[in-house]
């Protein structure tokens, strides 16, 4: 297959993903109702509404290229296993944070080849700033009003071990994990951000490795993941193997981390991480 992702695809694609997140804006902090999916998650018309435009956006994008998208996501197996390329969406990450006022909440879109992040697009709806970039393509951050500038990760921490851990979720072994790295490298600074943003800040030299093992799905992390790569990143499952999207039958993800491809402590980090997978 060519590649697939073109100057015009990406701009298109950003142009997508403001016109979303300029649909969810208006719910904003405006006394949205929620209400509850099968699994217990919130859904608000923010979502839905984002999820329309994303899904009639890119069926024009690029015809043919199915959609998987957190808010139309009961698809067989069977037909997944067909796709070779496909969209992955998520129309809202960060529901939680939408809904409680912060600004913590992205627009995701991935696309997908056989299993691997192509390139992803990480929409801030309340700073109007995008995300974008994917293996090989580098990796980018357009402000609000639209200018430029290439993002990589750092691969030596800038003073404190900068680790990025999540607002909402935890768990024993992320409980361990932090432990371990804390008498490998000292006190750990923390930075506690929403949504696919983690993965931004680790894209943007502003944090070294966020480390996730708790529950994600497949759609809160493939459009950061594409950022992640191209900016020298990786994120790894903790057998050490790439973090991949194939079709799988639950589109939950395993645990993970995601760090500097070409850090000198990465080997340490991730034989750390690969004891509390055992």
């Amino acid at each position: 297959m060519s590649h697939p992702v073109t100057a015009p695809v990406i701009a298109e694609l950003i142009a997508l993903v403001r016109q979303a997140g300029a649909a969810i804006l208006p719910f904003w902090r405006n006394d949205v109702a929620v209400t509850q999916k099968s699994d217990q998650s919130p859904v608000t018309a923010a979502d839905l509404a984002a999820h329309d435009i994303l899904v009639a956006g890119l069926e024009q994008l690029l015809a043919e290229v199915p959609v998987l998208s957190e808010e139309d996501a009961d698809i067989p197996l069977s037909t997944r296993q067909q796709w070779q390329r496909w969209w992955l969406v998520d129309p809202l990450d960060g529901t939680k944070e939408f809904i409680s006022g912060s600004a913590e909440f992205t627009v995701n879109v991935a696309l997908i080849e056989q299993g691997r992040v192509l390139f992803g697009v990480v929409g801030v709806p309340a700073t109007g700033q995008c995300y974008y970039g994917g293996a090989g393509l580098g990796a980018f951050v357009a402000d609000s009003a639209g200018k430029v500038q290439p993002i990589s990760v750092r691969t030596a921490p800038a003073e404190a071990f900068t680790l990025v851990a999540s607002k909402r979720h935890s768990s024993p072994e992320q409980e361990q994990l932090l432990s371990d790295l804390q008498a490998r490298f000292g006190q750990l600074q923390l930075a506690n951000v929403g949504s696919s943003l983690k993965f931004c800040l680790l894209a943007q030299g502003q944090a070294d490795c966020y480390p996730r093992l708790a529950p994600t799905s497949q759609w809160d992390t493939a459009a950061a993941q594409g950022v992640l790569e191209g900016a020298g990143g990786e994120v790894l499952r903790l057998n050490g193997e790439r973090l991949d999207y194939h079709a799988y039958e639950s589109l939950l993800n395993p645990f993970f981390i995601a760090l500097p491809a070409a850090a000198d402590w990465r080997a340490e980090v991730q034989a750390l991480a690969a004891k509390l997978g055992q």
